[in-house]
């Protein structure tokens, strides 16, 4: 399964995952977009959610990017 995910990292609020209308998702994390902190942070974050084990999720697509391609 790859799902969409639009990263906006060094939120205040509360870290977490939004599923927008289009079937995409939103992730607010902590973590700052530097040293792959933030994308660290987004497989942990998936992990949760998805109740998924880290190693089985990888970034197929914008390691550096915002918008990335998850798959699970």
């Amino acid at each position: 399964m790859q799902i969409s995910v639009r990263v906006k990292p060094g939120v205040k609020g509360a870290t977490r995952l939004e599923k927008q209308e289009d079937g995409s998702y939103v992730a607010f994390l902590h973590a700052r977009a530097h040293d792959g902190e933030a994308n660290k942070a987004l497989l942990e974050l998936i992990s949760d959610e998805f109740k998924v084990p880290k190693t089985q999720i990888e970034i197929v697509a914008g390691a550096k990017s915002r918008d990335k391609v998850i798959s699970l």
